[in-house]
């Protein structure tokens, strides 16, 4: 393994979305790791991801709420967040919660990548 690999944490309840997600940034050279919503958390603490790609609406836990939560933590509130949702207000809902950014679903590959670029590069 890689270990100078960046490491992205996907939390999302779609599993086509974590499937897609998860092939374009294995093939952008990223390493992944995926949850489908309730312990995201949890799977923060122990996977120590570089970025997170977070949905807002997943069943079992808000997004916003995890974000606040990580963000409140000191271990995690230098981690980036990114939004992702379908919702119209993801902008102004990832402003509320700290995210550091966010992309609305349906999105296109190329600008989850540069916006995942942006998060990763040391």
């Amino acid at each position: 393994m890689d270990d100078t690999r960046k490491k992205i944490l996907v939390a999302d309840d779609d599993p086509a979305i974590l499937e897609v997600i998860t092939f374009m940034l294995e093939d952008a050279g990223y390493e992944v790791v995926t949850t489908v919503g309730g312990d995201t958390e949890k799977c923060v603490q122990e996977s120590k991801p570089d970025l997170l790609l977070l949905d807002i609406w997943m069943s079992g836990m808000d997004g916003r709420n995890i974000c606040k939560n990580l963000k409140s933590r000191k271990a995690t509130m230098h981690m980036p967040i990114i939004m992702i949702s379908a919702n119209k207000d993801t902008k102004k809902i990832a402003k509320e919660v700290g995210a550091n950014d966010f992309i609305s679903k349906p999105f296109e590959m190329k600008t989850l990548l540069s916006l995942v670029k942006k998060y990763t590069s040391s």
